[in-house]
């Protein structure tokens, strides 16, 4: 089954506010065997709104849109719709009941905008939305379907998950199976890993396709196996990810599709470790990563964000003269600074970080994107020097990318 997207907000086109929304939807739907074939973006015109709808159904029988249902006057998606498909808005007490619940839940008052976000196309099948305003709306016309979704990602995700998906299913019940195996990479380039590959590749059977997603000091492998019968698909691709797994060895850290956070999480649940953070350049980041993760408050005991030296001296025990010496941005600056937190929190390990982020800060020998890493497993330390040379959020990202890298390379070895 092939389905496009249709997303509809001018802040989109403004580059005010990024589309999350279609790649998740995109992630999801391969996992039941169906693709996207194209995502188009319009802005909250009608033409433009109806012209994609037309396009869409020339091309595919579903259709999922996304946005332009607020309760403001620019969000015209609702009124379009009608148009598109017949009828006319009336109000519908169910959701209206709906929102009832959902401003008191929250100790709000209504006003009357909101209120016309009850008033819907008597041309659709409404789906409720218990965790926003805007209800889902169901369209079918000549054999094909058009779901509009509110665009908060959250109100989305929810109506995908619990109410659209299940019934695209049911509605069109043939479907191939698509199956994925992922697998995390280090120490390849991307074309080298190609190279090195390639035999492995020829010989996958014509179900099978091998995919290269890299990120800075890491590969993405994903291997996908596609067809009619899911159980054979499924030995096939058992069969491959481990011939796979043998011709990588340890160069694969994390046998999953997974954020670096996620990978090293892993590691040390298995091997019962905790962490902690000493940031300096990444002023936290790596931290934030971490307890994105679900239930690393079993490995990760907290951080020390210490951008100023005298918080490095005070609180972490680094040594001013080795400040003095070798500068703040230095090994032996973050090697103590690991080793700081790792006493301070009393941790099994530690990552730490400093470095000039940008745009200012380069003095000569550390130009703007150095940054050196500590990791302490233990009184093990293993401390490095790198230079990206990227703008500020740039390297901030990377920094911590590389931290993170740096500390499942040291637990894997």
């Amino acid at each position: 089954m092939n389905v496009e997207i249709i997303v509809i907000g001018d802040e989109l086109l403004i580059g005010q506010v990024t589309d999350t929304n279609s790649s998740w939807i995109a992630r999801n739907l391969n996992k039941i065997g169906w693709e996207v074939m194209e995502i188009t973006t319009v802005r909250d015109r009608r033409a433009e709104i109806i012209s994609a709808i037309r396009q869409s159904f020339d091309r595919v029988d579903v259709v999922l849109m996304t946005g332009g249902l607020g309760p403001t006057k620019d969000d015209i998606t609702k009124q379009t719709l009608c148009e598109y498909f017949g009828g006319k808005l009336i109000f519908d007490a169910e959701v209206q009941k709906n929102n009832d619940l959902f401003f008191e839940r929250r100790g709000l008052q209504m006003n009357d905008s909101t209120r016309t976000q009850a008033m819907v196309p008597d041309s659709c099948t409404v789906i409720q939305n218990p965790v926003g305003t805007a209800p889902i709306m169901w369209f079918e016309k000549d054999g094909k379907v058009l779901v509009s979704m509110p665009g908060v990602p959250a109100e989305m995700q929810r109506a995908m998950t619990a109410e659209v998906l299940p019934r695209l299913r049911k509605r069109y019940p043939d479907h191939t199976a698509i199956l994925h195996k992922t697998c995390l990479v280090k120490d390849f380039s991307e074309s080298a890993l190609s190279e090195f590959l390639s035999d492995f590749e020829a010989g996958l059977p014509a179900s099978s396709k091998l995919a290269y997603l890299p990120v800075p000091g890491v590969i993405r492998l994903r291997l996908t196996a596609r067809g009619e019968n899911e159980e054979i698909l499924s030995r096939q691709l058992d069969d491959s990810f481990s011939r796979l797994e043998d011709l990588l060895g340890k160069h694969i850290f994390c046998h999953r599709d997974a954020t670096m956070a996620e990978a090293l999480g892993l590691l040390l649940s298995y091997n019962g470790l905790t962490i902690a953070t000493a940031e300096s350049c990444t002023g936290g980041n790596i931290a934030h990563e971490i307890t994105l993760i679900p239930g690393s408050s079993a490995y990760y005991k907290g951080s020390v964000v210490s951008y100023a030296n005298e918080v490095k001296v005070q609180v972490l025990d680094v040594d001013p003269s080795t400040i003095e010496k070798h500068g703040v941005v230095s090994r032996e600056v973050v090697e103590q600074m690991a080793k700081g937190v790792r006493r301070l929190l009393k941790t099994d390990c530690a990552i730490a970080t400093s470095g000039i982020a940008g745009p200012d800060g380069a003095v000569p020998g550390k130009p703007v994107g150095t940054v050196c890493i500590a990791v302490a497993v233990g009184d093990r330390i293993v401390s490095r020097k790198y230079c990206f040379e990227n703008s500020r959020a740039i390297n901030i990202n990377r920094f911590t990318h590389t931290a993170l890298l740096q500390m499942i390379s040291v637990l894997s070895e």
